[in-house]
């Protein structure tokens, strides 16, 4: 069969029934294929977004997902996506057509090297050359980015490559001599931590968007439960312990609540799971000496990076959780701590919004109500993230953003590969009128085929949070963040033919909400949010 046939019978051998692309040229052999198999092809409005859509599927189905492009700037444009999902550490195969082999380094019509253009953001690449290896290379691919610190790899395989024939059979297992990923931890450093917790007199976890990817959030909350310690997490962890239960004290970072910060700068033990302590958290932690950490996650890079650990436990959080369920049960009495925890609360209302303009945060809180447990919420980048972080409920469904890169336009994209990904689940996408001018073209995504996602525009006519900080730092001298110009968003909606409406006062919002989540088709509410509303309550 031709490499393209087999490159299909690769994809269906690792149980690949949804894939997100946009075709060109370059890729054509391999898309004439793929129209031949059962495999169900997303077309996306600009390949970032094809990107972005397979990283929201494989965060609901904790496997890799497949993004397509063509050579060129096709293939250019996935780079942001690529990132994204690196510093998340989002599972994703990425397939790139290329030009012809004997055409590589000649500046030809859209040739570009990706593979060099991409390498700081992949665990791995591949310029597939030799048409036999093909079978070889995606079994790789596919178990680099599913195992250890999960993460994007790519593919970049010439147009003639994809029309040479080879006689195919998929390996059934694979062996990369210099890849082992740690499993389980070591005996002495569990037992060093199992002591630590024993001892301490004031022990909190941190849980971290590890815990997803690594698929131990179950064990985390059994570990809690059984030792009694409290949890907070980091704004990708949100969800691992449901934010309702009286065990868990909020987000902590430089956005966070004052009940987590406040726990991660008087605990004398700090367990992180799964978190690589970025600077938005750690903004928060004082270094103290009188603190222990221990530390466990996939990644021994990330161990220590940003915060001194005493005691690094490098594997896999599932087989780790196992260990230290077996040797912990439990310290000291800590119902004096959890009071002191429980007296860090804060329950503000949120301000009443003049005329005409809804507090956005009491708008997330209203949405709340009205949200199915198993609702996955998909929050953009900018104060929509943060308005939306601290004021949903996570009980059994899923918080998304983009957490480590910060990347504007991701949540139209990531909610409608969320929804493929689990039909099932209310999607949510929650996004400011700037974001959501990055990626609005995704309309079309979710008409052409069907997925029905629901979309939030939080509408104050600003880069609302890049004018926070001009305000601040700049003496109030606002630079390029007036988005002056921009369409009438339920206009725009009518455009697509997607049922909307505008929502611009309090006793608007219950009804809006009610009917967006009763449809069984897209919906857009545009809420309108008064311009200097700030990022914090």
């Amino acid at each position: 069969m031709t490499v393209a046939k087999a490159m299909t019978e690769c994809l269906a051998a690792e149980g690949i029934t949804t894939v997100f692309g946009y075709p060109g040229a370059a890729i054509c052999p391999f898309y004439d294929e793929l129209e031949k198999t059962d495999i169900r092809h997303i077309l996306v409005r600009h390949e970032v977004n094809g990107g972005h859509a397979a990283s929201g599927y494989a965060r609901i189905t904790g496997k890799p997902a497949v993004a397509i492009a063509t050579s060129g700037p096709g293939a250019l444009n996935l780079i942001t996506a690529i990132a994204t999902a690196y510093m998340d550490s989002i599972p994703m195969v990425v397939i790139t057509g290329q030009v012809n082999s004997d055409q590589i380094g000649r500046d030809v019509f859209q040739e570009a090297d990706i593979t060099g253009s991409a390498e700081p953001f992949v665990k791995h690449s591949y310029l597939l050359k030799r048409p036999e290896d093909t079978p070889e290379v995606f079994k790789r691919a596919f178990y680099i980015a599913g195992t250890g610190r999960r993460g994007p790899v790519l593919i970049d395989i010439p147009f003639d490559v994809q029309k040479a024939e080879i006689d195919f059979e998929y390996p059934e297992t694979v062996d990369i001599r210099s890849y082992r990923p740690s499993s389980t931890g070591n005996g002495n450093q569990i037992k060093r931590a199992a002591a630590a917790i024993a001892n301490s007199k004031k022990p909190l976890i941190l849980a971290g968007g590890g815990l997803f990817t690594g698929n131990a959030a179950e064990l985390m909350n059994k570990f809690a439960k059984q030792t009694g310690i409290p949890v907070v997490s980091t704004m990708m962890g949100l969800g691992a312990m449901p934010t309702n239960d009286p065990q868990f004290f909020g987000m902590l970072g430089m956005h966070g609540c004052k009940a987590a910060n406040n726990a991660v700068n008087s605990c004398d033990t700090l367990i992180l799971l799964g978190a690589r302590v970025g600077d938005r958290a750690i903004a928060a932690m004082k270094q103290r000496d009188d603190l222990t950490v221990i530390h466990v996650d996939i990644d021994p890079a990330e161990i220590g990076k940003n915060l001194d650990v005493d005691i690094p436990i490098v594997g896999d959080l599932t087989l780790v959780l196992e260990q230290l369920l077996d040797v912990v049960k439990g310290g000291a009495d800590l119902t004096d701590w959890k009071k002191v925890l429980d007296s860090y609360r804060e329950d503000k209302p949120a301000e009443p919004a003049p005329a005409g303009y809804v507090n956005p945060k009491l708008f997330i809180r209203t949405l709340d109500k009205y949200l199915p447990d198993n609702a996955v919420v998909v929050a953009d980048v900018g104060q929509n993230q943060f308005w939306t972080a601290r004021n949903i409920t996570i009980n059994g469904g899923r918080f998304l953003s983009s957490g480590g890169m910060g990347t504007m336009g991701y949540s139209l994209p990531a909610a409608i590969g969320a929804k493929l990904a689990d039909p099932s689940r209310e999607v949510i996408a929650v996004c400011g009128d700037g974001s959501f001018q990055m990626q609005m073209m995704e309309l079309a995504t979710a008409v052409q085929h069907d997925v029905p996602v629901k979309v939030i525009v939080m509408r104050n006519n600003y880069l609302g949070m890049v004018r926070e900080l001009q305000e601040r730092a700049y003496d109030n001298r606002l630079t390029a963040v007036s988005l002056d110009g921009s369409p009438c968003f339920t206009k725009l909606a009518d455009a697509y033919g997607i049922a909307n409406e505008l929502v611009d006062s309090p006793d608007k919002m219950d009804a809006a909400i009610q009917r967006m989540i009763s449809s069984d088709k897209p919906y857009l509410i545009e809420v309108a949010v008064e311009e200097h509303e700030k990022t914090i309550l």
